[in-house]
């Protein structure tokens, strides 16, 4: 089969390579140096297996910058492009979902090739495209994948949900099924407005357990107690789990920040007091830790990191940027230790490639996630990283 896939994030190119393995996939994207880098099979993204697929395995994998070339003649046309939020109409911002939508009609057999819609959508969305450009053969299945991880939870999916009940629905979701190694993948069809509802309230519910186990340890820390002993304590119960449960400077990333706003946005006319509660409490989470360090009066702040989580090349929306404009508001100065950057300077802030330096130049350290490379200078971290671990 041929199969084209837009967009190469973390979403686009796991799939690419996992579906490449058995089929013609063409993964189309807009920037030159991407395509390259994944024709000569070098990942652009830090995720282990997405480097050790691209390097050792037998791949029908083509990277192309031209539309025409990855769309025509294709049985599935899988769109994996961003959708960001956007915080003035309160709405995801679908144009580039809409722009492959509209080149998929330019050059497809509609009759043969089904769309996918990967990229997270607002409820409602693939309707509305059905009656916008009156096609039939559209339809929407989540992902559910971690930065860094996404290529392993393609190969041992949690699930796979697929937005629609067809021929063509049913064979996707074997496509995706067969390729994986996990043996019994639950694998559920659902309308589509279904299947973006559990996208939403999926990414949602692990926002919110982010939030609680932040707002216990705020708790324990303005109160003078042990957080990983109230922790162990309270996740011993098998109902609650001792999983996801580290303390951190706030949920961020790419998907949980923008779904929950989304989400929220999507209860409009409905009751509702804990959805907007979790958009709230990150916020509340970030002024807390702000309001920790500049109490310490420091002359530097040095962040160590932007990125969200250890094994992870991306800083799209981590919660310390947030701190940091927080900090910005107090003038206190901040330098930045990010080795995945090669600039000086990052949202007019100094960055140093030289640990040695950052150490000797901060007073105080934020450290979202610990590494044992910051052990010399422990009595000026600070941290919220109880287990050490994501």
């Amino acid at each position: 089969m041929k199969i084209a896939l837009c967009g190469t994030g973390y979403v686009g190119l796991s799939l690419a390579i996992l579906l490449s393995q058995r089929n013609n996939v063409y993964a189309l994207d807009i920037i030159p140096q991407k395509v390259e880098m994944i024709n000569n099979r070098i990942s652009p993204i830090k995720d282990e297996y997405i480097e050790k697929y691209l390097k050792k395995k037998n791949l029908n994998l083509r990277a192309t910058l031209d539309y025409k070339e990855a769309l025509t003649d294709a049985d599935y046309v899988i769109v994996c492009t961003p959708t960001n939020y956007n915080e003035v109409t309160n709405y995801f911002d679908t144009s580039n979902v809409e722009d492959i939508i509209k080149k998929v009609i330019e050059v497809c057999d509609l009759k043969k090739t089904s769309i996918v819609i990967k990229s997270t959508i607002p409820v409602g969305f693939i309707e509305k495209m059905k009656k916008k450009y009156r096609i039939k053969g559209i339809f929407f299945s989540p992902e559910f994948l971690r930065e860094g991880k996404a290529l392993y939870d393609n190969l041992y999916p949690s699930r796979i949900i697929v937005g629609d009940k067809t021929k063509k629905a049913k064979k996707f979701a074997k496509l995706l099924k067969d390729a994986s190694l996990k043996k019994d993948v639950k694998v559920l069809f659902m309308n589509n407005t279904e299947a973006e509802a559990v996208k939403l309230f999926a990414n949602t519910y692990l926002a919110l357990r982010v939030s609680y186990f932040n707002e216990l340890d705020t708790y324990a820390e303005e109160k003078g107690l042990n957080t990983k002993d109230i922790i162990e304590g309270v996740c011993l119960d098998p109902r609650i789990g001792n999983y996801y449960n580290n303390p951190s400077f706030g949920y961020g990333g790419y998907c949980l920040p923008k779904d929950t706003k989304q989400l929220l946005a999507n209860f409009k006319d409905v009751p509702q007091n804990m959805i907007g509660a979790i958009v709230k409490s990150n916020d509340t989470r970030k002024e807390h830790i702000a309001k920790k360090i500049s109490n310490k009066k420091p002359n530097v702040v040095g962040i160590y990191r932007l990125t969200m989580k250890s094994g992870s090349d991306n800083y799209r929306s981590s919660a310390i940027q947030g701190i940091i404009e927080k900090l910005k508001d107090n003038n206190i100065k901040i330098i930045i230790y990010e080795p995945s950057l090669n600039v000086k300077e990052f949202n007019n802030l100094e960055v140093l490639n030289d640990l040695n330096a950052f150490k000797s130049l901060s007073d105080v350290i934020l450290v979202n996630r610990y590494n044992q490379e910051l052990n010399n200078v422990r009595h000026k971290i600070y941290t919220r990283d109880i287990f050490s671990r994501d």
